[in-house]
């Protein structure tokens, strides 16, 4: 999605360069939908006048409109803060932020409650607008800053206020850091006031942005707020590879997709048996040695023949362990497997669309101008014979001559006799 001022010319985008302040708000992250702008409230009920206000990077705060201003989503506010005000733009208005704030457990009368001033007016805006220029190339000095003094820490991200009296700055480090000597470089160099505050791997992930390996922008910085803990059991319940590199996402920890589908797969194993749990046999002792979850199936192996698989049904591995609790025993798994003979169909897709083959180009190239000699030499061929057999020779003797011009043997002897 992009606003009209994003759009592309020509084949190459122009690009609004608003750094994320359009006010469409539709090329932001984290943006929301009110579905309930177009529903009016019943007789006698007041508007909820709570606002939601977005700043950068998805950062998002609830602020009370004591004004009563007529606000909409994507107007520009100056709002409250510790010291000064703040520039942010409003992405939520009326009972849905009634709902978030509900979801995030934020009181509607805290003790200290923030509030809109007012709308940002055009020397606001400007002022804002030189301060989030500035916010890239301190980032550099500020790394280079970091690692001189030996600091084992990143600076990920600064966020200017919007008054452009205090610089906020984003890091994440391993361990705890003793930053007082940084913050100093940093009021020196700056001539700001200057807030420490650290981050979560994933938090940096969401602020920063970027794309997955499913090609697609990541889901902490477009639409995920709240980030629940991910362990390997995810995977190991969904059968993948413990490989790190392919389960870690941008952040250096698991992905957050590993929880999607984790609860579907819970409730498929739920008839599933325990893999360590074996089956006894009259022909032997078997081992489970592979699932398939979405189908149902089991391979079993006896002990010994290590390399016969016999695969049944979940049911049916189910019956013969109720049947060995029982302390019976089946005659094998033989039985059970022949009702899971597998038919070869192999299905045969036609190019319906009329495109070529993918790997047409991996066969060499043969050289036309060998075929094309080939066929004239073949035709020339041709063409000569018929003419023998039409045209007589004239002069037979000349065969019978080539035979005898042959080199006499050097030998005399052989000469005179």
């Amino acid at each position: 999605m992009a606003c009209a001022s994003c759009s592309t010319k020509d084949g190459s985008p122009k690009g609004c360069k608003n750094n994320g302040t359009c006010g469409t708000d539709s090329c932001n992250k984290l943006t929301v939908f009110d579905w309930l702008a177009n529903m009016s409230l019943p007789n006698g009920e007041k508007p909820f006048n709570w606002v939601e206000v977005r700043y950068k990077n998805g950062r998002k705060e609830y602020y009370h409109n004591t004004e009563n201003l007529t606000l909409s989503i994507g107007d520009i506010v100056a709002t409250q803060a510790k010291s000064g005000h703040d520039i942010g733009m409003v992405t939520l208005t009326g009972e849905l932020v009634r709902v978030q704030m509900k979801r995030k457990n934020i009181s509607e009368t805290p003790e200290e409650t923030l509030k809109i001033y007012r709308k940002a007016s055009q020397k606001d805006i400007d002022i804002w607008s030189v301060a989030r220029d500035k916010e890239e190339p301190m980032k550099v000095k500020a790394r280079q800053f970091a690692i001189d003094l030996r600091l084992q820490m990143k600076i990920s991200d600064i966020e200017f206020q919007g008054d452009a009296s205090k610089a906020t700055f984003y890091y994440t480090a391993e361990e705890r850091v003793d930053f007082r000597e940084l913050i100093k470089v940093f009021a020196r160099e700056f001539r700001t006031r200057i807030e420490m505050k650290q981050v979560g791997f994933r938090q940096e992930a969401a602020r920063l942005g970027g794309i997955g390996s499913c090609g697609r922008e990541l889901c902490c910085s477009t639409w995920l707020t709240d980030f629940r803990s991910v362990s390997t059991s995810a995977a190991r319940y969904q059968q993948l590879s413990l490989n790190p590199q392919k389960l870690a996402g941008q952040c250096g920890k698991l992905k957050c997709c590993l929880n999607y589908e984790l609860d579907t797969y819970l409730d498929a194993l739920k008839s599933f048996p325990k893999t360590d749990t074996k089956l006894y046999t009259q022909k032997g002792t078997a081992v489970c040695q592979k699932t398939d979850i979405f189908k149902g199936h089991m391979w079993y192996a006896y002990e010994g023949e290590w390399m016969n698989w016999h695969k049944i049904t979940t049911e049916q591995a189910n019956e013969i362990i109720e049947l060995n609790k029982q302390k019976k025993k089946v005659s094998s798994l033989e039985e059970y497997a022949s009702d899971l003979i597998e038919v070869d169909t192999k299905e045969v897709f036609e190019n319906v669309v009329g495109q070529d083959s993918l790997t047409r180009f991996d066969s060499p190239k043969r050289n036309n101008k060998r075929r094309n000699n080939r066929r004239k030499g073949n035709q020339g061929n041709k063409n000569t014979g018929s003419n023998k057999s039409a045209t007589p020779n004239k002069n037979p003797n000349q065969n019978k001559r080539r035979k005898n011009t042959k080199r006499k043997p050097q030998n005399s002897k052989n000469a005179e006799k």
